[in-house]
């Protein structure tokens, strides 16, 4: 065993780790069979979720590399590591020196055949998300940069810890964990008490402590050699194969990764107790473990299993496979079941997968829906069921900003892809416009052979562009002129399809909602958009529509949040018909707030609600005011939209 990487004193023992059973099972299957790809480790913070991990670096056995063991490592990504540290670049010792062109090895490189561990792992710079997303497909990370064209391996085991309420993960990366486990502090008061026993010794004596768990954590990790060492002799016949497939199907997870994901856990687990063959047990442990996370298609959907769910879903798979064995020799000669309980093909009831790309609707709602008959809404009702939802066309901020990571507007950032070198100060250096630079003057300044000469003059920067994620404004009017069922039904679905788009783009998003005699701040600036979602299908309507509260309120969040983040620009999307209601001129009113967001600089979007045979055409003329884009309802899905959406300056 090893000592945990870059620690000066022994790390926290495996073994001494008070509960969280499910997260040491799922690291400890990983280690066992690391095909599984990897454990997501979500949860609050304070729950021991980087612990657990980095304790593993020692149960992690030899590995033989060019005829030399060597402990397996477990290297850290940082969040805020460069491009360059995670998959390599040039070597400026050896080119300075040497004159030579050669290849400097990344953390890719040096997590080979060991484990990458991410903490916050959904804080990771997109342009990371995609190296490591290439890197776990292929097996292998290719290097075509700054001159050099290098290959080399990496495969590891991906583990990342993640605190929900900082924002979600993309869902490529989310499907390439094999597994994934909910943590949460014990609320039992002697766990409690344990736990915090144990931190105490640990931090008055490390070695100590660590010394009186050496035995256990030795036991754990001769029972992973023993597991490997037999993993290939587990059998998985057709019984419990089926029974997988039957469990995959049931759930309705994409693609066949979760497929194999369970089968590779199944048969680690098996190993890891000293069975020949898979068991029952095993698929549902490794159901447990590797569905969940698949099971969220949507941000939105709740993450995790019921297991009354997974109860119903064994029980079919069960009467599947043994229905499969009992008719095997009739599969087996060709024959055609004649018995008349075999259920009739039937088929397969329709879904709701969103709208046609080729349909005009694009899933907005159609033109000629009714307005409510009296239009001012004077008593307040539940919101209408979301309508269907469709892929959002982006909108982003115009011009260039420098806010947090993300994939909405282009940014200049310390860690997006390299764009140029220049004279100016950049972002970091630019390493082969520096060389070429110094290139053109060691003659004259000398140099025959031996070391490269540089001078200040030398030094390029690097231009960096990335994208970076905005602060998203909704206000929503839920006013009486939008209470018609089938509009605000089409508006919600609408907000929940931005929504989503926002959560795709890492986006923090606030939700107002304008009703009655004021707007409601309902979900102050979030990175958590599913909360947003709860609000928005909390939402009542109604009332009158004092749109001009509304703008005022989206411009006091907007002008606090900069006050915070300086550097997060923001976005206004305004959905209404522009029907203002309520006191003196609430039209003008309106309009005179409209053109003090406008003033600040704040990138804006209307949605035109407007629907019916008469049209007023208010909404244009907010947006108007608002020197923003403008689009109607229907036209605000993906095969719709054009530039107009894009903010105006």
């Amino acid at each position: 065993m090893q000592q945990a990487v870059g620690s000066s004193e022994p790390g926290y023992p495996f073994s001494a780790i008070v509960g969280q059973d499910q997260l040491r099972l799922s690291l400890i299957l990983c280690a066992v069979h690391p095909g599984i790809g990897g454990v997501l480790v979500r949860g609050e913070k304070g729950t021991a979720k980087s612990t657990v991990v980095r304790a593993l670096a020692t149960l992690l056995p030899d590995i033989e590399d060019d005829g030399v063991t060597r402990p397996a490592r477990l290297v850290e990504l940082p969040v805020g590591a460069t491009e360059d540290r995670v998959v390599g670049s040039l070597d400026l010792e050896k080119v300075l020196r040497d004159g030579e062109r050669a290849f400097q090895p990344g953390l890719l490189a040096a997590a080979h055949r060991g484990v990458l561990y991410v903490d916050e792992v959904n804080l990771l710079h997109d342009h990371l998300v995609d190296v490591l997303l290439d890197a776990a497909a292929m097996g292998r990370v290719h290097i075509e940069r700054d001159g050099v064209s290098h290959s080399h391996p990496a495969q590891f085991v991906l583990v990342g810890t993640m605190n929900p309420e900082e924002g979600e993960l993309r869902p490529q990366l989310l499907d390439r964990f094999g597994l994934a486990v909910e943590v949460t502090a014990s609320r039992d008061v002697d766990i409690r008490m344990d736990v915090v026993r144990r931190r105490l010794n640990y931090e008055r004596d490390p070695r100590a402590f660590a010394a009186h768990y050496a035995d256990e954590d030795a036991d754990i990790a001769a029972h992973i050699v023993a597991a490997r060492l037999v993993l290939d002799q587990v059998e998985l016949d057709d019984t419990e194969l089926r029974r997988i497939a039957a469990l995959c199907a049931s759930f309705d997870v994409d693609g066949m990764r979760a497929d194999l994901v369970v089968a590779r856990t199944a048969s680690a687990h098996a190993a890891w107790r000293g069975s020949p063959k898979v068991e029952e047990s095993d698929v549902r442990v490794a159901a447990e473990l590797a569905l969940p996370h698949r099971r969220r298609r949507d941000p939105f959907d709740e993450p995790g299993i019921d297991e009354s769910a997974l109860d119903d879903a064994m029980r079919d798979a069960a009467e599947q496979a043994d229905s499969a064995q009992a008719d095997s020799p009739k599969a087996d000669s060709g024959q055609e079941s004649d018995d008349p309980t075999d259920p009739e093909p039937t088929d397969p009831e329709p879904t709701d997968s969103g709208p046609d790309p080729d349909d005009d609707g694009g899933g907005a709602p159609t033109p000629d829906q009714a307005d409510p008959p009296s239009g001012n809404g004077s008593r307040d009702r539940d919101a209408a069921t979301p309508g269907s939802q469709f892929r959002a066309r982006l909108m982003e901020v115009p011009g260039v900003g420098e806010g947090a990571p993300g994939r909405r507007s282009r940014s200049r950032a310390a860690q997006g892809r390299v764009v140029r070198p220049t004279t100016e100060r950049g972002r970091g250096l630019h390493l082969i416009g520096t060389l070429f630079a110094a290139a053109e003057d060691q003659v004259a300044r000398g140099r025959t052979s031996g070391k490269f000469r540089l001078e200040p003059a030398d030094l390029r920067g690097a231009i960096r562009e990335g994208r970076e994620g905005n602060l998203i404004v909704f206000v929503v009017d839920a006013s009486g002129s939008m209470a018609a069922r089938d509009r605000l039904s089409a508006v919600t679905g609408a907000v929940l399809s931005l929504l989503r788009d926002a959560y795709q783009r890492r986006d923090k998003v606030a939700v107002i909602t304008v009703r009655g005699r004021e707007a409601e701040l309902v979900l102050p600036p979030t990175s958590s958009v599913d909360v947003a979602v709860t609000r928005l299908r909390r939402m009542k309507t109604g009332g009158k529509s004092p749109l001009a509260q509304g703008f005022l309120r989206a411009r006091e969040v907007v002008l606090r949040e900069k006050v915070r983040d300086p550097l997060r620009r923001a976005l206004v999307v305004a959905m209404t018909d522009g029907r203002a209601t309520g006191g003196i001129d609430p039209v003008g009113r309106a309009r005179i707030a409209a053109s003090r967001l406008a003033a600040d600089g704040t990138a804006s979007v209307v949605v035109d609600c407007e629907s019916g045979m008469v049209r007023l055409g208010l909404a244009a003329d907010f947006a108007g005011h608002l020197q923003g884009g403008y689009v109607r309802l229907a036209d605000l899905s993906a095969e719709h939209v054009a530039a107009v959406v894009r903010a105006a300056a």
